[in-house]
């Protein structure tokens, strides 16, 4: 039978042949996928071939994009008690003393930039989030035996204790991982290579030490990152030289005394799991073929270094779930689910040459190349504004596009330019009380515009275009911040009201591109501005939509 609810394994015999979406993998990716669609009523199957989630930590940090993931599937209330916001990381020199510190504290979208979880209690939240959707359904213990496309669909074959079944869907989502079955069966090779140097990794539990930042040793004698998580767990990375046997340093006295050099009282705690990895650097050369699509691992391979590989499969979710279901629904026709890898791959590859460059300085090869590295970021510290970029973690990749579903137009003094994501900051709403600006916005698209150019032609134009193509979109006016709600909702001309620019910033991005309104993709990203100066602005955007809407 299909299991309804999230938790339970189950069998797909006797249960229906037909699922709009198949996601194979129950990560953070896959199950991510699976929330998204859900709020949008698409019907999904996830298949994992493990009798239940991950039980063991793999990730360690998320970021602040993947954090509005979680509150754009409506999970952030559960899932931010279990989380450490807002950590930095402590870079110290062969000589044990702190040479730099990262200590982001700006929340651009919404949350912090740098914050530490738990990996298994993350999956368990989204696999237990699926419980909402009565239709949708995971099961657990099936492994995919083979698929093969036919048409209009794909069909699985899936085995559980033996037993075989089938199930068919329009759509199958591959979030199986670094070794994916799938992209192997479609030939699809990963670019990119691996790298020589392995890594000790070594959780913990029961820390005594409150301290919660990160601390990265960049000491030749032995690379080590020390990384305090929620609920008193640790975990330790030491790199190995070459020559060493893993199996040596997975030796549990041999472990402690490594831990002991350290932080003695961490060398006594329990320890969870250790294991011995190699990281890669590798992106799969095709993301989708046919009607199967790639995501999370099974595309893309980060080097642990920054802490994004979890994060880049959050953002395949996010960008990939309105799409898909839009297709689904008969809204957009598949070329828009063309546009997924050619916005993705692309700043999945910089968060990798990020990941590189930071690996670089944490594993120097001898003293005099730790010298040298070192050195110049205490140099450059000395500049304010080299420092921000450093403390302020602004060396980070913009999460932006280079081609895609977005319209660039003529503003390129924008603080936020078209096919960037737009910020999140608090807003006030006419009633009373605040709230993070996606919560007001909800699911689809959306059209923000100052109040004194919500009854522009323009503008007016552009909301009544957009609520003709059937696609959900909420339109709100913004009153600036200096100035207050005065005029009743109705008299704004506007069905969806209003917000207060309380903190200032939507003005000022809005004041930056000088246009009068901007339209936000349903994953918050920038589809384009409208401008009555920019005469064809609207025009531009409604060709953008004609490329891509079902003629159905």
């Amino acid at each position: 039978m299909v299991v309804s609810t999230a938790v339970a394994p189950g069998s797909l015999i006797g249960g229906p042949a037909h699922f709009p979406v198949v996601i194979l993998g129950a990560g953070p990716t896959g199950l991510m996928l699976a929330n998204l669609l859900g709020l949008q009523g698409i019907r999904t199957l996830v298949v994992e071939r493990e009798a239940d989630t991950v039980g063991e930590a793999r990730a360690v940090s998320i970021d602040d994009e993947s954090l509005r993931t979680v509150q754009a599937a409506g999970l952030i209330d559960r899932v931010l008690p279990d989380v450490v916001q807002g950590y930095g990381v402590d870079s110290y020199s062969w000589r044990g003393t702190r040479f730099s510190r990262i200590a982001p504290n700006r929340k651009e979208y919404g949350f912090q930039k740098r914050n530490a979880f738990r990996q298994p209690l993350l999956v368990a939240q989204l696999r237990d989030g699926m419980q909402r959707f009565e239709a949708s359904a995971i099961v657990f213990g099936h492994e995919m035996l083979h698929f093969e496309e036919h048409g209009d669909c794909v069909e699985l074959a899936l085995s559980q204790a033996g037993v075989r079944s089938s199930v068919r869907c329009s759509w199958l989502v591959a979030c199986d991982g670094a070794r994916s079955s799938v992209r192997a069966r479609l030939g699809i090779p990963l670019l990119g290579g691996s790298h020589g140097e392995k890594w000790l990794i070594a959780d913990l539990i029961g820390r005594s030490g409150a301290f919660r930042h990160t601390r990265t040793y960049c000491d030749p004698a032995r690379p080590a990152i020390r990384l305090p998580g929620p609920h008193a767990t640790l975990r330790y990375e030491f790199m190995l030289h070459a020559g060493e046997d893993p199996e040596q340093l997975l030796d549990e006295a041999r472990l402690r005394s490594l831990i002991r050099e350290r932080d003695p009282a961490d060398a006594e705690l329990r320890i969870a799991r250790k294991l011995v990895y190699t990281f890669h650097a590798r992106v799969a050369e095709r993301w989708k073929a046919g009607r199967v699509i790639l995501a999370g691992d099974a595309a893309h391979l980060t080097p642990p270094f920054a802490g994004q590989g979890m994060n880049s499969g959050v953002r395949d979710a996010a960008n990939l779930a309105w799409k898909l279901a839009g297709v689904v629904q008969g809204n957009w026709s598949t070329s828009m689910l063309e546009t997924y890898e050619q916005e993705r791959k692309p700043h999945a590859w910089s968060l990798i040459r990020m990941a590189l460059r930071i690996g670089a300085v944490m594993q120097p090869r001898s003293v005099w190349a730790a010298m040298l590295a070192q050195g110049a970021l205490k140099l450059m510290s000395l500049y304010p504004p080299v420092r921000d970029y450093f403390l302020q973690l602004k060396f980070k990749p913009k999460p932006r596009f280079l081609a895609g579903f977005f319209c660039p137009g003529l503003y390129r003094a924008a603080l936020v330019p078209a096919g960037q994501l737009w910020p999140q900051p608090v807003v006030e709403l006419a009633a009373g009380g605040s709230l993070l600006l996606d919560d007001l916005l909800g699911p689809g698209f959306a059209l923000l515009a100052m109040a004194q150019s919500a009854k522009s032609a323009d503008v007016q134009a552009a909301r009544d275009w957009l609520s003709s193509c059937g696609l959900v979109c909420r339109s709100l006016a913004i009153v600036a911040q200096d100035d207050d709600f005065l005029m009743p909702q109705s008299e704004l001309h506007w069905p969806d009201g209003g917000l207060r620019d309380s903190e200032g910033q939507l003005e000022l991005l809005l004041r930056s591109a000088g246009a009068q309104a901007v339209v936000l993709r349903p994953d918050r990203y920038v589809l384009g501005y409208i401008d009555s100066r920019d005469g064809q602005s609207l025009r531009k955007l409604q060709r953008l939509f004609e490329l891509h809407l079902h003629r159905g």
